[in-house]
């Protein structure tokens, strides 16, 4: 009896952890409005040294003031990347949260 329970344990855990996710990919358009292009690189630097943030996805409106990327939530918060943005003295506009959750 004892080792069908282990039995059972053990593939109910396999279960579980198969569907963790390993992964959540998500898009977001951050407002700099005093984005500049020779603010870029400092931009750049500030969001790139966090793991999950995809460096081939960087793409930059100067005329919107706009930098939108993708990004792994599981990795990084959306709120790390704007507050980087801020430690380089740059203004972030931060989205309000209309649906009373974190992580909007």
């Amino acid at each position: 009896m004892a080792k069908t329970h282990a039995i059972f344990a053990t593939l109910l855990a396999t279960a579980l952890l198969a569907g963790c996710r390993r992964a959540d990919i998500r898009d977001v358009t951050i407002e700099i409005p005093d984005l500049t292009a020779d603010k870029r690189d400092a931009v750049a630097a500030a969001v790139l040294k966090y793991a999950g943030v995809q460096k081939d996805t960087l793409e930059w409106d100067l005329d919107a003031k706009t930098l939108s990327l993708k990004y792994d939530s599981m990795q990084v918060a959306q709120t790390n990347l704007r507050m980087a943005i801020e430690a380089k003295g740059l203004k972030v506009v931060h989205p309000e949260n209309k649906t009373g959750r974190a992580g909007h």
